[in-house]
């Protein structure tokens, strides 16, 4: 029974979206980190290292309509724990690969990278699922802004340890770290992690406070008592749809700014600017700090546009343009010579990707109710299929011009690409009414 006074469980919950974020975000990070030590161990070039970064994404792009899939059907807390807990284990086991022989380290890593993606994919999809049912539209902003600061956060928190980490010990050791405190934080996930009108903690007051203003609170019990949503009518719907297709494309290209500071930025700091590795730990830290704040920021400010009664596409876009204007500027750093030049710009643009990365709470105000795991699912895979595209032309940018320069021309061009996204093609934001006849008892 829910408890009779006000309470604000809520952000417990995009507290916990935050930090089981943020050990997502920090897997990703572990390989690009130890890239430098990894690449000379193993005797890899720039293009085979690229897509050693690239092969997480084709099994986390993969597994994103099943994820979402599974969601709607099984509801995020079961689901979003195992993902958890699997990565977790294939962090620790890729650990070990560093006492194989060169080329069977490669692909043993190569394959749990694969693993890692597929279970991984869950996440964002869950991410946005859990806060369209427990936060009101006019909080949906900042809620999701705060579990998509953990991109940003992972570096903060992540790149210092783990460049230490190398530096005092090996690469294999990084992947040692970050296993044991992903499989603790899931047994904290399944205490804490409930729905809305389920966690034994809630007021009525608070329920009612979610359903007022918005919230899907009825979420999980309706969609799995509603059969599979996960077949090929709704995916084709979904994409016929033009506005959500503009909010696809335009998180490719968001996610195309994500992918480059996961990957190849510290090796750029470490290889294109003259940075120790103890150095770029550290250094590419700032960046992401100030992208942290950025994409908080860009959360608040479309909030409160909304509530001063600016309209849901106005409120949503205004971030975005800004944002992606600010992040254009990294190709400013072709220019300059200095360290402190190019980390200020780069810090510029990361904050600018962070303020404009609204699109998982455009995905909370758009989804239709039965398909909001389905159609995160969808936007997540379409986004991340930069993770796969972006790692693999820097690399091959790189190896064939034997700089960084067009790398960041690349980069930039896509912030400009964003902007058209969502002017021109998404056009007015609001949510997709259900088409009834989308949920079947039969799936793909």
């Amino acid at each position: 029974m829910p408890d009779t006074k006000t309470t604000h469980v809520r952000y417990l919950i995009v507290l916990m979206l935050f930090i089981a974020s943020t050990f997502s975000y920090g897997d990703r990070v572990v390989l690009s980190i130890a890239g430098v030590a990894l690449t000379r161990d193993l005797h890899l070039d720039a293009l085979r290292m690229g897509y050693l970064f690239s092969w997480f994404s084709w099994a986390y792009v993969v597994a994103q309509l099943p994820a979402g899939g599974l969601l709607d059907r099984f509801g995020s807390k079961h689901v979003y724990g195992a993902s958890i807990v699997c990565w977790s284990i294939c962090a620790l086991l890729a650990g070990f690969t560093g006492y194989l022989p060169a080329v069977a380290a490669f692909y043993t890593l190569f394959a749990l990278r694969l693993l890692s993606g597929l279970t991984q994919a869950p996440v964002f999809p869950g991410n946005g699922r859990i806060v369209a049912a427990w936060f009101p539209a006019a909080e949906r902003g900042r809620a999701s802004a705060i579990f998509n600061s953990s991109q940003y956060f992972a570096l903060v928190l992540f790149a210092p340890i783990m460049g230490w980490i190398v530096h005092k010990w090996g690469w294999k050791q990084c992947f040692w770290f970050a296993g044991p405190i992903g499989l603790a934080f899931s047994a904290v996930w399944f205490k804490v992690i409930y729905d809305v009108k389920t966690h034994p903690r809630i007021s009525q007051q608070e329920i009612d406070h979610i359903e007022q203003g918005g919230g899907l609170a009825n979420l999980d019990g309706k969609t799995r008592a509603g059969g599979n949503t996960l077949t090929w009518a709704a995916v084709k719907w979904l994409l016929s749809n033009r506005m959500l297709a503009g909010i696809y494309l335009g998180q490719y290209c968001i996610t195309t700014l994500t992918w480059f500071f996961l990957t190849w930025f510290p090796i750029y700091l470490s290889e294109a600017r003259h940075m120790s590795i103890v150095k770029v730990g550290f250094l590419a830290a700032l960046p992401a700090l100030c992208g942290c704040a950025g994409g908080i920021l860009g959360g608040v400010v479309s909030d409160r546009l909304l509530r001063a009664g600016r309209t849901l596409s106005f409120a949503r876009k205004t971030p975005i343009v800004i944002g992606m204007s600010l992040s254009m500027t990294m190709i400013a750093c072709n220019y300059v010579s200095t360290q402190t030049a190019v980390m200020l710009f780069m810090s510029l643009a990361f904050f600018g990707k962070g303020f404009g990365a609204l699109g998982w709470t455009v995905i909370s105000d758009t989804s239709p109710k039965g398909l909001v795991g389905l159609n995160g699912g969808l936007f997540n895979l379409i986004g991340n299929m930069a993770g796969v595209t972006t790692p693999i032309i820097i690399g091959y940018i790189v190896k064939h011009t034997g700089s960084f320069h067009d790398a960041l021309i690349f980069v930039g061009a896509t912030a400009l690409l964003a902007i058209i996204a969502y002017l021109p093609i998404v056009g007015e934001i609001k949510r997709v009414e259900m088409n009834p006849a989308l949920i079947q008892g039969t799936g793909v």
